[in-house]
């Protein structure tokens, strides 16, 4: 994250996870803490001072730290503010087997993109007493899980991460213009594939397969994704 102005507000993972519900629960422990940026507090209630609800867009490469962030962020407006991420628009396993896809989860093509652009659209124009229910991806299990993720009619931020909110390709282009802002998150290659790496492990991979599986897949998606960073209004 960039050396600016912060406030000393440093996420210990364990300490929030163990009041976060799983739509905005932090990483484990050993993944990272991090120092939220006053100028994000300030983005954010600047967002909010305009009346209404809001969309909020965080994005980055994998392990570059972006549910971390959303996570933090709705500790510091958890009265107003839901987590909706894109990773619960992962296509199912069995779906991706199907389309011989399954070696590539975490693509571009192996999300339902159409899916997450009709749900935007929805959340920017709350109806009156209707609850809108978003998907969650679950890493324990590694699927989608529907209906995960309430968000309320009252809410007024909803905060949205994901690999390819900026991406300028198929479904994923309409992405951009349902975002009120959108923040890219920067953070040194090799601390974001140690994190990869890691994370990998800890849902059953050997070191080798994590190792080999950052490589074969998460780091071209890495390069994709930062390709798009000049449509970002903010770099984290």
């Amino acid at each position: 994250m960039n050396n600016g102005a912060r406030d000393e507000v440093t996420a210990a993972a364990a300490g929030l996870a163990s009041s976060a519900g799983s739509a905005g629960a932090l990483p484990a422990a050993a993944e990272v803490a991090i120092a939220l940026p006053a100028e994000a507090i300030a983005r954010v209630r600047r967002l909010l001072d305009a009346g209404g609800r809001r969309v909020l867009g965080i994005v980055g490469a994998p392990g570059s730290g972006k549910s971390t962030l959303a996570a933090v962020l709705l500790r510091a407006f958890a009265d107003v503010a839901v987590v909706v991420p894109m990773d619960g628009f992962h296509l199912a396993n069995v779906e991706l087997a199907r389309l011989g896809r399954a070696g590539r989860k975490g693509a571009p093509d192996t999300f339902d993109s159409a899916g997450y652009v009709a749900l935007l659209r929805r959340l920017r124009d709350p109806q009156p007493g209707e609850t809108v229910y978003a998907p969650e991806f679950r890493r324990e299990i590694e699927e989608p899980i529907a209906g995960a993720i309430p968000v309320p009619p009252e809410t007024r931020l909803v905060i949205t991460e994901g690999n390819y909110l900026l991406l300028d390709q198929g479904h994923w282009t309409g992405v951009r213009a349902l975002l009120d802002e959108a923040w890219f998150v920067e953070v040194d290659g090799d601390l974001r594939r140690e994190r990869l790496v890691a994370r990998h492990q800890r849902f059953g991979r050997s070191y080798e397969e994590a190792v080999a599986w950052v490589e074969s897949t998460d780091e071209p998606n890495a390069r994709l994704i930062d390709t798009c960073k000049e449509r970002a209004t903010w770099t984290v």
